[in-house]
């Protein structure tokens, strides 16, 4: 997709004469010869090592009565030394995409080691107590083959572990259980930052956003939502300080941190709607609503365009829910929507000009 508009444009500044059409081709060609950013290979290559991963536990599952309980704890402890060996070779030949099945395989089958040993020799403890277990494993494993593939898979394993935590004791308090995600969190960010896999960043922020939602059902307090609300605002607005080491954090950490900060104060606001939906709180509520949407897009809608479209969305939904509690109740249901379509077309041509202001702001930058 990114290789088609940049061949186009290349092919219109040609015309215009910004460029030579040699310079062109050298650009061109010098994209090409990046590493691909994605590969079908890797792809499939991630899956059929998940599937042989999931076939491993499953048959750990199906208890192999008629094999010797050391044979089976052999081949369990073989098959991860074996696939962290072959990725290891592997890795020196440059074969990445097989080395990191390979790693995604021994990551699961730790997983299933632990449960196989627990299952023969009924040992005590909980299924919590496994999960962290297997998360600092892989998180192991992806440090010393600083492995972008296993990062993900510890990723996913850090969301496991709070859904166990939640099956157990839904919306209890209970020990080291609550902060286990946020010190997850961290580990999976500074994991993406070692091994590169940008991607899975998104697994930590969204796991952190799981758990405030899990934190306002479990106290479910008003004072909770304005937490959200308030806090969350001033990180966003951190992250727009010129400052360092923050704008340098930010800065390599791209979009996400501007965007996710953000998107808690939203749902703080949304929290806080739904807890205060009348009189003049609910318009003053209203007012701070799209007075942090216009602060969102004069920061940092010029050059994130999630941050943008997120704000603009709160905008409009906060213009229309506004006009329909305040308004609708003057006016008819046919009035009420004469009165949505204009509150809309005035939330479009606000977002036209924006968005045209910012493209000028561009070229100006690049003349």
């Amino acid at each position: 997709m990114y290789r088609g508009r940049l061949e186009r444009d290349l092919s219109l500044w040609v015309e215009k004469g910004l460029i030579e059409e040699k310079t062109a081709e050298t650009l061109l060609a010098e994209y090409d010869a990046r590493p691909a950013s994605f590969s079908l290979g890797r792809v499939l290559m991630g899956l059929a090592a998940i599937l042989l991963g999931a076939a491993l536990l499953l048959l750990v599952a199906s208890n192999w009565e008629y094999i010797p309980r050391l044979v089976r704890v052999g081949l369990m402890l073989a098959l991860i030394w074996a696939v962290h060996i072959g990725a290891a070779l592997l890795f020196m030949r440059g074969a990445l995409a097989t080395a990191n099945g390979l790693l995604i395989i021994g990551a699961l089958s730790f997983g299933g080691a632990i449960s196989l040993i627990g299952q023969m020799y009924h040992l005590s403890g909980d299924e919590q107590t496994v999960m962290y277990l297997w998360f600092a494993v892989a998180a192991v494993s992806a440090i010393l083959f600083r492995s972008a593939a296993v990062t993900v898979v510890a990723g996913f394993l850090s969301w496991a572990s709070f859904a166990v935590y939640i099956e157990n004791y839904d919306t209890r308090w209970f020990g080291f259980g609550p902060y286990a995600p946020l010190v997850m969190a961290a580990v999976v960010l500074g994991l993406v930052r070692f091994t590169g896999a940008d991607r899975a960043r998104h697994l930590a922020y969204l796991l952190v956003i799981g758990w405030l939602a899990w934190l306002y059902v479990l106290f479910d307090e008003i004072s909770v939502a304005i937490a959200f609300a308030v806090f969350g605002m001033a990180a966003f607005l951190l992250t727009a300080l010129p400052v360092r080491p923050i704008s340098t954090l930010v800065r390599t950490a791209g979009a996400a941190p501007a965007f996710y900060s953000f998107l808690v104060a939203i749902m703080g606001l949304f929290l806080l709607h739904m807890e205060m939906d009348e009189g003049g709180r609910m318009v003053l509520l209203g007012l701070l609503t799209l007075g942090a949407a216009v602060v969102a897009i004069v920061l940092h809608g010029r050059n994130n365009g999630a941050v943008r479209y997120l704000a603009y969305g709160a905008f409009a939904a906060e213009m229309l829910y506004l006009a329909s509690v305040t308004v609708g109740t003057i006016l008819g249901t046919s009035s009420l929507f004469l009165f949505s379509g204009l509150v809309v077309a005035a939330v479009a041509w606000v977002v036209i000009r924006l968005e045209k202001r910012f493209s000028a702001s561009r070229v100006e930058e690049r003349a």
